[in-house]
């Protein structure tokens, strides 16, 4: 996805409205929720930093020589390095690189560029499922809500559903919800691709558990935002 935009309280009452709107066709339950990123990634400039620390231990080992003499080349050639001397300047200049990786890479862009995209799809998908955990599955007594869930830093999105959905849809009935999500998020208007996988999800719902009038509304319809 590209990089998408901040959501206004006009957004989040269009998405609630959606929201409202497949709710009145189906006794399951909608939760939406976008978070503006699913995790803080502070191990990400440490990994780095140690990655940057090892190859640096790992060239100075492979070339001494070539280092030895540029320290030459710095005291005129005057200095004998003694082996403690040498290990010192070692562990300062490893040191050096390790900090500055690990401050540039802390930087919050670089920090997004240089994680994994795995690692951001595991965390995105381990926020979605607490999330869903707090917000929807504890609340709804017919255990038959799903949440839909964007994390704008990471460009994912999820939807998490419960049990009783998961037997009776199948994962793939999803696709055409994620893809109009992601089609919105392309477009830098992630509120529209919210409203339309909302739509796309309440028409999955309304076929499966279609509108009985015996199901309370347990959950609220206000889109999330965090």
């Amino acid at each position: 996805m590209a990089q998408t935009v901040r959501i206004d309280e006009a957004d989040i009452r269009r998405v609630t409205d959606a929201v409202t709107a497949a709710e009145a066709r189906s006794d399951a339950e909608i939760a939406t929720i976008v978070s503006e990123r699913s995790d803080s990634y502070n191990d990400v400039p440490l990994i780095w930093a140690a990655l940057v620390a090892l190859l640096a231990l790992a060239v100075y080992a492979a070339f001494p020589g070539f280092y030895i003499g540029l320290l030459d080349r710095v005291t005129g050639g005057w200095h004998v390095w003694t082996m403690r001397e040498w290990m010192t300047v070692l562990v300062f200049a490893t040191t050096i690189k390790f900090l500055a990786t690990r401050y540039i890479v802390g930087w919050w862009p670089l920090r997004m560029a240089f994680t994994p995209g795995r690692t951001k799809t595991r965390r995105v998908r381990a926020r979605a499922v607490a999330l869903f955990k707090a917000s929807t599955e504890q609340r709804t007594l017919s255990r038959t809500g799903v949440l839909l869930y964007l994390s704008l830093a990471e460009h994912r999105a999820e939807i998490v559903a419960d049990e009783a959905i998961v037997a009776k849809v199948s994962p793939d009935a999803w696709g055409s919800a994620m893809a109009l999500l992601i089609d919105g998020c392309k477009a830098g208007r992630p509120a529209d691709g919210m409203v339309a996988a909302v739509g796309a999800i309440g028409e999955v719902l309304a076929v499966h558990f279609p509108r009985t009038g015996t199901d309370p509304d347990e959950i609220p319809n206000r889109m999330i935002y965090l």
